[in-house]
């Protein structure tokens, strides 16, 4: 057996937070606890884990400090309320069935303790390590989470002690503002009247871009931190460099040109998935943007592709007698969802008002930028809340922050 389990318990300076793992004597977990008992590191050294002086739990546990500890003070943290909390969590987890009895001298359990170095309320520190020691064992031997949990949580949690959210684009659709300006006063105005809603994207506009540099992308970033910013670059060339820069500048995404090279696009969009960014690949004056997409490797699509009005197209497409049965204003956008494959969005553009939104959204938009409607707009906010209306409230917006899934 060979389990690992990890919880995080508590708040402020007592917070806990506890890595384990759980295995058999005779494996991999064994000559682990052993080399932890021998192989000692100054501020880290492991203890077994006891229910009181003379007494340690069973199954053998072995307490690891995550934090180095410095003085007596420290010590007295992790050999007093930290050794009593995981020991008798280990022993109740043994007596409530979590742990089978009869595989108590069989296997042996690691607990990597964190306890922070301002902690001063022992009860609290108790209290958070029992009840964190506890559930990491529970989940241990539960297998909890499952792989369809991590996917389905993975652009949706956020970090506690990150001290800001990483917003990723999992349940469109979304609204998108061009700042399509030359002036970072009036850019600052204009954030600051656009609602602060997870379904809002904020655009660096080519004008900004080439105005004041990529460095605009951390303008926004100090309006609106949690913002999703796209950087729309247009790149044609040394794609590499330029993703990059606006990765740098904490860019959530970046537009490159379709009218680029493959080559060029394919490295560009390389650059992206090594920066951790999206990349959109930009159709504007794009002639046949079906062709570019299935010249492009399949393992270097893009994330969104962002297709313009194109009226003259399905007009052409009518006088030649072809089918447009699925065609819109901005093409086949069922199809290109086919070519960039599962979790490929795609954004649309040109002219969009309100009256638009649904018709954009049920020919299956997941995007729907806006520029002159909002930013040319006396009153930003109401038109930012015209298009607002049409779509779903925040995904998360009503959803606790607890893993309502776990058997308990």
């Amino acid at each position: 057996m060979y389990k690992i389990g990890e919880a995080l318990v508590g708040d402020g300076n007592e917070l806990a937070h506890v890595d384990l793992i759980i295995g058999d004597k005779n494996g991999a977990a064994g000559t682990a606890f052993a080399n932890g008992m021998t192989q000692l590191s100054i501020g880290h050294t492991p203890l077994l884990s006891v229910i009181r002086p003379n007494l340690m739990t069973k199954p053998a546990t072995l307490i690891i400090p995550k934090v180095t500890v410095g003085d007596l003070d420290d010590a007295s943290k992790i050999f007093g309320p930290a050794q009593t909390a995981v020991g008798r969590a280990v022993a109740d987890a043994v007596e409530e069935g979590l742990i089978p009895k009869e595989k108590a001298e069989e296997i042996v359990i690691m607990v990597s303790v964190f306890i922070h170095p301002d902690a001063k309320d022992y009860r609290k520190i108790y209290q958070y390590n029992y009840g964190a020691t506890k559930l990491a064992i529970r989940r241990a031997m539960t297998d909890y989470p499952g792989i369809d949990k991590v996917l389905n949580e993975k652009d949706r949690g956020t970090h506690p002690i990150m001290g800001f959210k990483v917003t990723r684009l999992w349940s469109p659709p979304y609204v998108q503002v061009a700042l399509d300006l030359d002036n970072l006063d009036t850019m600052e105005k204009i954030i600051n009247a656009v609602p602060d809603r997870e379904r809002v994207l904020l655009e660096a506009g080519t004008p900004l871009i080439k105005k004041f540099g990529v460095g605009v992308v951390s303008k926004i970033r100090a309006i609106r931190p949690d913002a999703f910013i796209i950087a729309d670059l247009k790149t044609l060339d040394v794609g590499r460099v330029e993703i990059k820069m606006a990765a740098d500048e904490t860019a959530d995404a970046v537009a490159i040109s379709g009218l680029g090279t493959i080559e060029s696009i394919e490295k560009a969009i390389h650059e992206a998935q090594k920066q951790g960014i999206y990349s959109i690949l930009d159709m504007m004056n794009v002639d046949n943007f079906t062709e570019k997409l299935n010249q492009i490797q399949d393992n270097l699509k893009p994330n969104i592709v962002l297709l313009h009005r194109n009226v003259d197209l399905e007009t052409s497409m009518a006088e030649k007698g072809e089918d447009t049965s699925n065609m819109t204003e901005w093409g086949n956008i069922k199809e290109i969802k086919k070519m960039i494959g599962s979790g490929g969005l795609v954004a649309v553009a040109g002219g969009i008002t309100p009256e638009k939104v649904d018709e954009a959204i049920e020919s299956g938009a997941d995007i729907i930028v806006v520029g002159r409607y909002i930013i040319g707009s006396r009153d930003v906010r109401r038109s930012a809340e015209d298009f607002l209306a049409h779509l779903p409230q925040d995904p998360d917006n009503m959803r606790l922050a607890l893993d309502e899934d776990e058997q308990v």
